[in-house]
């Protein structure tokens, strides 16, 4: 903690970012707990360059798969898009276009677009076939990212410290030992140690 005391969240006002796309990315870590084989899970969204949401916790079922885990975790990324959505229509942020979300489980991108009974689906629990559903309204797109992209990772497992440090800088947590003080610049700024 000593060494992140001066790192936050930099939300620039410019009309790049107030016009930006808002998006989202999903992960999880199957049975990560050594312990119970529950998945810790992750997303985050970001609107423009800067994050404006995101949630890292255990699963409370163990799955049984990884499909599973990462299908979860979507249903509950898609949760918070339908909500992020809502809230950006009603700021005028925001265009009636499909949200994108990244997904690195190509398995998880199928199932959701045809969701036949395969069998690698059967145990999933109905409700989070919201993410299907989401879907087909065309109120979201799945869209694949490599493993290497996947900046919930950040949220969801044990990182060497050169890939933690990339995902942070993806993630937009910056340095605001550096800011202009003397610039017209207007800007929020969130710590995230207090």
């Amino acid at each position: 903690m000593k060494g992140t005391l001066d790192l936050g969240i930099l939300y620039l006002y410019s009309q790049k970012n107030i016009e930006g796309k808002l998006f989202g990315y999903s992960d999880s870590d199957w049975c990560g707990d050594k312990d119970d084989r529950k998945s810790t899970v992750g997303y985050v969204f970001k609107f423009g360059t800067s994050p404006i949401s995101w949630c890292s916790k255990k699963q409370s079922l163990v799955v049984l798969s990884t499909c599973e885990a990462e299908y979860t975790v979507a249903a509950m990324a898609a949760c918070q898009a339908l909500w992020l959505e809502a809230l950006m229509e009603e700021l005028n942020l925001r265009d009636c276009g499909p949200m994108r979300l990244l997904i690195d489980n190509k398995s998880v991108i199928d199932l959701a677009k045809h969701p036949v009974a395969h069998d690698r689906s059967k145990q999933i629990e109905t409700k989070f076939h919201f993410l299907c559903d989401q879907v087909s309204k065309e109120k979201l797109e799945l869209e694949f990212c490599r493993s290497e992209d996947q900046v919930a990772d950040i949220l969801t497992k044990t990182l060497k410290s050169i890939k933690f440090k990339e995902l942070r800088d993806k993630l937009g947590v910056t340095s605001l030992t550096n800011l202009n003080q003397g610039g017209m610049l207007m800007y929020v700024v969130i710590q995230l140690v207090s």
